[in-house]
């Protein structure tokens, strides 16, 4: 009689590890880079003003290394999202995209200084609820 191995996974369950792994890893690289576009543009602002379609304030701001990196970084995400929607349904992917709002509270609040209120918070919680019913039981038809 052979024995599975201790370990055996399903197909589906690698699969959704896998989706897991990468849906983490563009939401890292999307969080990061969205909060270098805010530093970078914090710091543009300080020079040349709020962003504008002005030469100089659009050379400020496409010319600094943070919005360059940031940039960067969002599209490093969008490679890893793409990923994501080649496995599984983009009904059930997409609402996960919500929790980024979640997770870009902390990195506000302490690299930008940024309130978290207790409004931020509950709508926090609303979306993670919102995305726990939106996913329950979905995935790949």
């Amino acid at each position: 009689m052979m024995m599975k191995p201790l370990f055996a996974v399903s197909t589906k369950v690698r699969t959704m590890l896998l989706v897991l792994a990468l849906l983490i890893t563009a939401s890292a690289l999307t969080v990061t880079g969205e909060v270098l576009l805010k530093i970078g543009i914090n710091h543009v602002t300080t020079h040349v003003g709020a962003f504008s379609l002005e030469p100089r304030v659009l050379w400020a701001t496409f010319t600094d290394w943070r919005v360059i990196l940031g940039f960067a970084l969002v599209f490093g995400g969008a490679i890893f999202w793409l990923g994501v929607i080649s496995r599984v349904d983009l009904s059930f992917a997409y609402p996960l995209l919500a929790l980024n709002y979640v997770i870009i509270l902390i990195p506000s609040r302490i690299l930008l200084n940024e309130p978290i209120t207790m409004i931020r918070l509950v709508g926090a919680l609303i979306i993670v609820i919102g995305v726990i019913v939106i996913t329950w039981g979905s995935g790949k038809s």
